[in-house]
């Protein structure tokens, strides 16, 4: 059995450095270095008074210490690293133009009148969950040895246990919300015969490159379109 520290060292580059931003942050702010206030997004003093830090560090406060945090720093580490290493692998770029696109999508989500939240931690971090259980669709999964359900329903049921045990449902709606549009966008509008109009841009890759980020990028397949997607992920093909 590997130690904590083999299995921080053997985590993939971009959930090891989000995991580890939001675990700091979020110890920072429970010790009183920060406080929440300072880091989150408040569109007054994000857009209109410059402090555009928060546009950024609102997603990494995943709340106060608590069994909800642990959950949350947990998911990163088991449906993040899945991610990275399964369907995103040696596909660092799209990887972390996903992550982007979640956190551009879930700023702009939160302009719409009752779906604001000032902190989107939570949010994003639903967001790798959504995507991740639209990848593994038919993965079992033991809900806290509660009940066992396929993947694919993975996200609307953690939506349900937050609401019954007292947490905001608009952090998991908006995850949900930004995980779909990505979806869409790269698998099923696709899938359909249409463009994917959400290819990483190239300057995602070249400072994926520049700093050597994970492993070099292998020529991938584009999904199999030869069926329905309601219950299967995307599957690709290394040096197809």
């Amino acid at each position: 059995m590997s130690s904590p520290a083999e299995f921080y060292k053997s985590l993939p580059p971009i959930t090891k450095a989000y995991g580890t931003a939001c675990f700091l942050v979020t110890v920072a702010c429970q010790i009183g270095l920060l406080h929440p206030e300072q880091i989150a997004h408040i569109p007054e003093l994000s857009i209109w008074r410059f402090q555009v830090w928060r546009l950024i560090t609102n997603f990494f406060f995943l709340g106060k210490f608590s069994i909800n945090f642990g959950i949350r720093i947990l998911m990163i580490a088991r449906y993040g690293v899945q991610l990275e290493n399964g369907p995103f692998q040696r596909r660092t770029a799209d990887f972390l133009w996903m992550m982007l696109f979640g956190a551009l999508s879930l700023l702009g989500l939160s302009v719409i009148p009752y779906l604001s939240f000032p902190v989107l931690g939570i949010s994003l971090v639903f967001m790798l969950l959504y995507v991740w259980s639209r990848e593994f669709p038919n993965a079992n999964i033991n809900l806290y040895g509660l009940v066992s359900l396929k993947a694919f329903y993975l996200p609307w049921a953690m939506l349900c246990l937050d609401v019954i045990f007292g947490s905001p449902i608009i952090p998991d709606l908006l995850g949900i919300i930004a995980g779909h549009l990505y979806y869409f966008l790269t698998v099923l509008h696709p899938l359909a015969g249409g463009r994917n109009i959400l290819k990483t841009p190239n300057f995602i890759h070249k400072i994926v490159a520049r700093w050597r980020i994970g492993a070099p990028a292998a020529t991938v397949a584009q999904p199999d379109r030869s069926s329905g997607v309601a219950f299967r992920g995307r599957s690709y093909r290394v040096g197809g």
